[in-house]
């Protein structure tokens, strides 16, 4: 979805295990192209949900396309990288996603994340830890932390439905009501804050073939798993944001997980008026914080 990308960022490809992953990087002016592969990488990694994608990161990106070589995939399933028809597992993710650092970095690097990608990405900087210098995370769930389910919405019994799983998709994830509906009432705490390019943005992903697949498979609750369990085996340095009007994965969550590990988790940053998204809703926030991180004088 390059309409949706700012100014002197382009798509370029990789061939991973499972397809084709599709990824935005700086290719034109105003950056400094030939000088862009002797920057210090820095890797965004979208959440999963309906219509998510690299959009998701592309209001903060660029504050970094001087500093960093910036990288920001739309994963497996998601996006415009490829759609395979398949059970999508939590192995799919970890491989494809160490897969796309080995083939576009020289690591370590820094990965800044969401979610239940953010989750996924300390299960991997634990297994790999030396393809990881820092990680920056926003709302890390497993959405099973402490055994307790918070993504499902819905039966597994009309999800796994064959045909009404085509219907919960197109009425929940392939038209603008939905979109507008789901950006508003369950990612962002103030409403107003959904633009028109967000909500295109997010139904040209969901609309794109065999979308469906990976979000069913998110809302079946296929990628869940308890990250109480492994987070305190994280021993890469780590800063966490958390929007504190976030649904599903409340503050209280992300401070509980935090005190597993105080010694790899040097920070954890409420954001006011922030949902589970707040580098789409407030992305000035999030820059600010990551540029006290990212800057050359930072020891984190």
């Amino acid at each position: 979805m390059l309409q949706f990308q700012p100014p002197g960022f382009g798509q370029k490809i990789i061939n991973t295990s499972l397809g084709l992953m599709v990824y935005y990087t700086q290719t034109n002016a105003p950056w400094l192209i030939a000088e862009t592969e002797d920057l210090p990488p820095l890797v965004f990694l979208h959440n999963f949900g309906g219509g998510a994608s690299a959009y998701e990161w592309s209001k903060v990106y660029p504050a970094f396309a001087a500093t960093h070589k910036v990288l920001a995939p739309d994963l497996i399933g998601w996006g415009e990288s490829a759609h395979p028809v398949r059970d999508y597992q939590i192995s799919d993710y970890l491989t494809t996603i160490a897969e796309f650092i080995r083939h576009t970095c020289r690591p370590p690097v820094t990965v800044i994340a969401s979610s239940l990608t953010a989750g996924l990405t300390i299960r991997l900087a634990i297994a790999h830890p030396f393809l990881f210098q820092a990680l920056f995370l926003v709302c890390p769930s497993g959405f099973d932390d402490f055994g307790q389910g918070v993504g499902r919405r819905l039966p597994l019994q009309l999800i796994n439905t064959p045909m009404l799983d085509n219907l919960i998709y197109a009425l929940g994830a392939e038209n603008q009501l939905a979109v507008r509906n789901f950006l508003q009432s369950f990612l962002f705490a103030k409403p107003e804050r959904v633009s028109e390019e967000m909500v295109q943005a997010y139904l040209a992903s969901a609309q794109q073939p065999n979308a469906k697949f990976a979000a069913l498979a998110f809302l079946r609750g296929d990628l869940y798993f308890d990250l109480s369990l492994y987070i305190q085996q994280l021993t890469i340095p780590t800063v966490i944001f958390w929007g504190k009007e976030a649904q599903f994965t409340s503050v209280k969550l992300g401070q509980r997980l935090a005190k597993f590990n105080l010694s790899a988790i040097r920070d954890f940053h409420a954001i006011p008026d922030a949902g589970v998204l707040p580098h789409l809703e407030t992305p000035e926030i999030i820059i600010g914080l990551l540029q006290r991180y990212l800057s050359p004088s930072s020891s984190t």
